[in-house]
């Protein structure tokens, strides 16, 4: 396993920041461009951290993939979830017959998905269309131990890590990063809550819908996942190996594969933010590489997001999961490269544009989109 580790380390320490000097060449055609001070608002943000992310001023994301991860959580047991375990292998399957919410959207928007089973609690080898990368069946339960061992949560980042680089070497220009887990609220409540040193309370919500006596059990067994394990709040890979899931390591490790391959990462809702903050917490470089969807219903969705530094871009009171968000946010990402591609400056529009002298000369506007 010390290859493994070795592994890990070696992509980790290749991945570089994004670039500023592309970043600026962006502002400054959005500067030129023949149009009011930001007026196109995030999506010139958007046009260029794309350009930081790629190193190219102009891009185009012809080829869209998600990556859904799906593992089941052994803290089920403790009726934290309304759902019953076997949703997980059902929604598994669905997911790649287009028949969830992420997949069904994801077709009309022209993304493709690829569903990885990395812990289902269950047999899916007669469904080839899911990718078989199973480490156990389940975690084990958070309330009693360690969901896994640190070997295995680095094989699960390593997993993610790697179907991030074939989508890319397949020809994928952005990827989406989604889930499905029954459980994985409260293992991804319970991260947050170590990583940002918020109480379990402050970060928890009710995932799929549960009933006040259920949420504060939740509640109740994330302090004491927590207490039990012990995990340090310094070491992203301990937190997730002993209050985390497979899903979400697996996760962590495809928004590292993206920005190892310097592509955008669009980030879902809550599980997906969180393993979006245990990447950055990993490399801080990869941060940079992060493109956020919609704004989760879950309460530490907001923790999670500021941590990152980082704000959605829409809110549709979406809470599904599965990724569902982030064909959505290609299509936002689609816009912000058309207006960045297609519209002329005022030099190739014959306009003159000394009227905005005195905005730029008060320095009353900057062209957001900073590269961290």
């Amino acid at each position: 396993m010390k290859d493994a580790f070795e592994e890990l380390k070696t992509l980790i320490d290749g991945i570089l920041p994004a670039d500023e000097r592309a970043a600026e060449s962006a502002r400054k055609r959005q500067g030129e461009l023949a149009k009011p001070p930001g007026s196109l608002g995030r999506l010139e943000e958007l046009a260029v951290r794309l350009a930081g992310i790629t190193g190219r001023v102009c891009n185009t994301l012809d080829d869209k993939v998600l990556l859904v991860f799906c593992a089941d959580n052994g803290v089920v047991e403790e009726g934290v979830s309304s759902a019953p375990q076997s949703v997980t292998a059902a929604q598994t399957v669905q997911l790649t017959r287009g028949k969830t919410g992420a997949s069904s959207i994801a077709a009309k928007l022209g993304c493709r998905v690829r569903v990885c089973d990395v812990g289902v609690a269950a047999d899916l080898g007669t469904y080839p269309a899911v990718i078989d990368r199973k480490i156990a069946y389940g975690t084990k339960n958070i309330a009693k131990g360690p969901a896994m061992t640190r070997e295995e949560a680095v094989e699960a980042l390593l997993t993610g890590v790697q179907l991030a680089l074939d989508a890319v070497r397949e020809g994928a220009d952005v990827l989406g990063v989604g889930e499905m887990g029954i459980g994985n609220t409260t293992t991804s409540a319970a991260v947050l809550s170590v990583l940002c040193g918020k109480p379990a309370r402050d970060v928890t919500g009710r995932g799929g819908g549960i009933t006040e006596d259920a949420y504060r059990k939740k509640i109740s067994v994330i302090e004491k996942a927590i207490a039990l394990n012990r995990p340090d709040p310094l070491d992203p890979i301990d937190v997730l190996s002993k209050v985390g899931g497979f899903d979400l390591a697996a996760m962590t490790g495809a928004f590292l594969g993206a920005a190892k391959a310097r592509v955008p990462a669009v980030i879902d809702g809550f599980i997906s933010v969180v393993a979006a903050l245990c990447a950055a917490r990993l490399c801080p470089a990869a941060g940079a590489f992060l493109i956020p969807s919609h704004a989760s219903a879950e309460i530490g969705y907001k923790t999670a997001m500021d941590a990152l530094g980082l704000a959605p871009l829409f809110d549709l009171g979406m809470r599904l999961g599965e990724g569902s968000g982030c064909p959505i946010a290609m299509a936002v990402l689609d816009a912000a490269c058309a207006a960045m591609n297609g519209m002329a400056t005022f030099s190739e529009a014959r306009i003159d544009d000394g009227y905005l002298d005195p905005i730029r000369a008060a320095d009353s506007f900057t062209v957001p989109g900073g590269v961290s």
